[in-house]
């Protein structure tokens, strides 16, 4: 029987501790361990260990750090070791906490047994090897969190007719090379950290918020002067699929949604079947595509207010399905969310596991 050694059984191994642990021979050494169960936020452990003294053995000390980084800033503050203690329960048993673990993070891991004494001290056996893991990116379920939550903020429904994917003149003159067409790159590492589309989702990116005073796309743009314009109909329609991507903010005051159109059956489709929550086209809070009562009976086409919607479109598309021109507003460098760290204070858009 498995029984999950939740976050209540853990303690933070104080320094204090440190000086009341002696090392005690006798106590078996965990060997052959394994980490499986891998999620954003914890992990299930288990190993050997010779059957000699095991009846003495009281807890376990769990020594868990995040993983060197070459590439990090030498002058920043290095993370802080998490010592746990957890009191011995049939293995494996689950190491969970979303304080000390974060998604898409490199950790190790190393285990010691030890025996409470009657004095309080504790026997220690020696370290075992140190394991290395990696943890997982956010599940449906955290991704549903984040959905709800960005839900709460949408605002009202307008009304809008193309997308839009501003790039400089040199993109557009390479897309000529390419056939005439614009080709899906994998996505960045802007939004939240657990987002299970960054570096492996393959799109193109286009807004569609219009200015409320207008109902056009707004004149300035942070990525380039020169506008491909499409028409909505041409990238969302009943053949495709829309999903839930991320929800974030870069310490600013706006919040981005990032969403998903992968037309159906598309390998984009196959993939986000697996990891993103899909929604209805026809009904949900941020991007809408409905068959219009009155009138020609076509589509019409709606988008939510409050959030700055960044939709990814997941095949190529060429470029004689729409228009390029130069827009006649500024480039606004500081609005631009490529590789955009996500604000891990905000209470509107975090959810309580890593961020």
């Amino acid at each position: 029987m498995t029984k999950n050694c939740e976050i209540e059984h853990f303690q933070v191994w104080s320094k204090s501790q440190d000086g009341s642990i002696s090392e005690m021979e006798e106590l078996p050494v965990p060997q052959n361990i394994k980490i499986s169960n891998i999620t954003c936020d914890s992990f299930k452990i288990c190993w050997d260990m010779e059957p000699r003294s095991k009846e003495r053995i009281t807890h376990y000390f769990i020594d868990l750090n995040k993983k060197e980084n070459k590439n990090s800033n030498k002058f920043k503050h290095k993370d802080v070791p998490t010592k746990l203690v957890a009191k011995a329960v049939p293995l494996p048993m689950t190491v969970r906490g979303h304080w000390f673990l974060s998604p898409r993070t490199e950790y190790t891991v190393a285990v010691q047994t030890a025996s409470k004494q009657t004095d309080g001290d504790y026997a220690v056996s020696e370290w075992s090897e140190i394991i290395e893991f990696c943890t997982a990116d956010y599940s449906t379920v955290h991704l549903n969190q984040l959905l709800e939550k960005a839900e709460v903020i949408a605002g009202r429904m307008l009304r809008f007719s193309v997308f839009y994917r501003n790039q400089n003149k040199e993109y557009f003159d390479h897309c000529q090379v390419q056939g005439n067409r614009m080709l899906p790159s994998v996505k960045d590492n802007s939004g939240s950290h657990g987002s299970p589309i960054s570096g492996k989702l393959e799109g193109i990116f286009f807004s569609c918020n219009t200015e409320f005073n207008t109902g056009k796309p707004p004149q300035d743009s942070p990525y380039g002067r020169h506008r491909f314009e499409i028409r909505a109909d041409a990238l969302f329609n009943p053949d495709t699929n829309l999903y839930f991507g991320d929800f974030y903010c870069m310490y600013t005051a706006y919040h981005y949604v990032i969403l998903v159109l992968a037309p159906k059956g598309s390998r984009g489709d196959e993939f986000c079947k697996q990891r993103l929550p899909a929604l209805d086209i026809s009904n949900n809070r941020f991007l809408t595509c409905k068959q219009n009562e009155e009138g020609d009976g076509g589509l019409v086409f709606h988008h939510a207010q409050d959030v700055i919607l960044e939709v990814i479109y997941t095949e190529p598309l060429d470029l004689a399905l729409g228009t390029v021109a130069e827009i006649s507003g500024h480039q606004l460098m500081s609005l631009s969310t490529v590789n955009a760290k996500k604000d891990p204070s905000c209470k509107t858009c975090n959810i309580s596991v890593g961020r």
